[in-house]
C-alpha cells in the first residue's frame, strides 16, 4: 500500500520467526496493556485471542475472571487496527466498534436492493392494455354502424376531408387517363418514326418518285420529332400529378386516418366514463371513475393534436395543390395546342418555359466501350 496507517503497540504485537514474542518488546506491549485496562483489572485476567482467516474476531483482547476471584469480569475491548478492520470488512463479518460510552453499533455488509423488472411481465402488461383498448375502440366502431352509440362530428373539417378523398379519385382518373394518352403517343411516334425511315428508303430506290417519298419521309420524322417533344411534356405532367396524388395528398390522408383512429379511442372513453358516472358512487367505483377520467383526458388531448394537425395539413395542401396544377394545366394546354397547330417554335419554348429536358433515344444505353 502507498500509505501505512498508524502503528498502535496495543493492536499490533511483533513476533519473532518461531512464532514467540520477541523479549525486547514484551515489557513495552504489557505496560501499555495495563494502562488501557479499566481499573481493578489485572494483567492476569486477561488473555488474548487470534484467530484465523475464518474466524469472525481478531486482534481482540477479552477480559475474564481470575482464578480464586469474586470479582465480576467487566468487558474491555480495544479496537482492531485499520488492517484487520479492512479485512473484516472485506469477508462482510460484522465489526463491532465502541462508541462513547457502553453502547456499541453492529454493522455489516451494505446491500443495495434495486427492483429487478422482468420483461415477460412488462410485454404481458403492455398486451393487456393493448387488447383492452382494441376491445373497447371494437364495441365504439359496432355501437356506431349498428346506431347505438355516439360520435364525436367536427362538420368543417369532415366536410375538408371528404372533399379532399372525392377530388383524390378524380385526380386519379386523370392520371390514369393522361397514362394512356402518353402510352398510345409513344407508338404512334415510334409508328410515324418508322414510316418516315421507309420512305426514305424508298425515295433512294425510286428515282421516278423520288420527291414523293422525300416529302413524305420528311414529313413524318418532323411530326415523330413534334410527337416526342409533346411526349417529353406529357410525362412531366404526369410525374408532377403523380407526386401529388400519391404522396402529397397520400400523406395528408395518413394523417386523417391517424385523427379517425384517435376519435374512435376518444369516443370510446368517454362513453366509458359517462357510463360509470350513471351507475352509483362508492368505494369500488370511485378508483375506477377516476381512473377512467385520467384516461378520458389522454385521449381528449390526442384527439385535439390530431385535429389541429389534420387542419394545417389540410391547409397547407390546399395552397401546395393550387400551385403544382396551375403550372402543370398550363403546361398541357400550350404543348396540346402548339403540337396540333404545327407550331414546333412554340412547342419547343413550351418546353423551355417549365425547363424540361428532352431524353434523345438511346441516351440511357451504354457504348460499345463501356460493355467491353
Amino acid at each position: 500500500m502507498a500509505e501505512e496507517s498508524p502503528k498502535n503497540s496495543a493492536a499490533e504485537i511483533p513476533v519473532t520467526s518461531n512464532g514467540q514474542l520477541e523479549d525486547a518488546h514484551e515489557h513495552s506491549f504489557n505496560r501499555d496493556l495495563k494502562r488501557s485496562l479499566p481499573a481493578g483489572l489485572g494483567l492476569s485476567e486477561t488473555k488474548i485471542t487470534s484467530h484465523g482467516f475464518d474466524g469472525t474476531k481478531e486482534g481482540v483482547v477479552e477480559a475474564g475472571p481470575f482464578p480464586g476471584s469474586s470479582a465480576s469480569p467487566k468487558p474491555s475491548l480495544i479496537s482492531p487496527s485499520n488492517a484487520a478492520a479492512s479485512r473484516l470488512a472485506g469477508q462482510g463479518c460484522d465489526l463491532i466498534i465502541p462508541t462513547g460510552g457502553r453502547t456499541q453499533q453492529k454493522s455489516g455488509p451494505v446491500v443495495l436492493a434495486d427492483e429487478v423488472k422482468n420483461p415477460a411481465m412488462e410485454k404481458l402488461e403492455l398486451v393487456r392494455k393493448w387488447s383492452l383498448n382494441t376491445y373497447k375502440c371494437t364495441r365504439q366502431i359496432i355501437s356506431e354502424k349498428l346506431g347505438r352509440g355516439s360520435r364525436t362530428v367536427d362538420l368543417e373539417l369532415e366536410a375538408q376531408i371528404d372533399i379532399l378523398r372525392d377530388n383524390k379519385k378524380k385526380y386519379e382518373n386523370i392520371l390514369k387517363l393522361a397514362q394512356t394518352l402518353s402510352t398510345q403517343l409513344f407508338q404512334m411516334v415510334h409508328t410515324q418514326r418508322q414510316l418516315g425511315d421507309a420512305f426514305a428508303d424508298l425515295s433512294l430506290k425510286s428515282l421516278e418518285l423520288h420527291e414523293e417519298f422525300g416529302y413524305n419521309a420528311d414529313t413524318q420524322k418532323l411530326l415523330a420529332k413534334n410527337g416526342e417533344t409533346l411526349l417529353g411534356a406529357i410525362n412531366f405532367f404526369i410525374a408532377s400529378v403523380n407526386t401529388l396524388v400519391n404522396k402529397t395528398i397520400e400523406d395528408t390522408l395518413l394523417t386523417v386516418k391517424q385523427y379517425e383512429s384517435a376519435r374512435i379511442e376518444y369516443d370510446a372513453y368517454r362513453t366509458d366514463l359517462e357510463e360509470l358516472n350513471l351507475g352509483p358512487r362508492d368505494a369500488n367505483t370511485l378508483p375506477k371513475i377516476e381512473q377512467s377520467q385520467q384516461l378520458f383526458q389522454v385521449h381528449k388531448e390526442k384527439y385535439d393534436k390530431m385535429r389541429n394537425d389534420v387542419s394545417i395539413k389540410l391547409k397547407f395542401l390546399e395552397e401546395n395543390k393550387v400551385k403544382v396544377l396551375h403550372n402543370q394545366l398550363v403546361l398541357f394546354h400550350n404543348a396540346i395546342a402548339a403540337y396540333f397547330a404545327g407550331n414546333q417554335k412554340q412547342l419547343e419554348q413550351t418546353l423551355k418555359q417549365f425547363h424540361i429536358k428532352l431524353k434523345t433515344p438511346g441516351a440511357d444505353a451504354p457504348s460499345w466501350l463501356e460493355e467491353q
